[in-house]
């Protein structure tokens, strides 16, 4: 079953889009990224009711594979804003499931 073109660019950017396609199940892929985005939202605070659009959180790949989280727009403005410094993200899917987990880390303020 292929995603509904519209809908695909309305939350994935043209670089995670290419990426789920270049696989021989986009779907899993889809969703896996999906739940990244939501799981993000959920660890910063707000959760969908932060208004970012959802291309401005992309999910991609370093060379060795390993899933990262790539901010822009006012989604990297709100991140930065609030003294955030790192997004540790880690992905799986299955056939039916797929799964994120998001951890957003805070520079601590020294005193002293």
């Amino acid at each position: 079953m292929e995603a509904d073109p519209d809908f695909r660019y309305q939350i994935f950017s043209p670089a995670e889009i290419s990426y789920c396609e270049s696989k021989a199940y986009p779907c899993r892929h889809y969703a896996a990224r999906f739940c990244a985005k939501e799981a993000f939202l959920k660890a910063l605070g707000p959760g969908f009711n932060a208004g970012f659009n959802l291309t401005e959180i992309e999910v991609l790949h370093e060379p060795s594979g390993r899933p990262f989280i790539q901010l822009t727009g006012s989604a990297k403005d709100f991140f930065e804003k609030f003294g955030f410094s790192k997004i540790l993200v880690s992905l799986s899917h299955l056939k039916d499931i797929a799964v994120a987990v998001v951890i957003i880390e805070k520079e601590e303020m020294r005193i002293g």
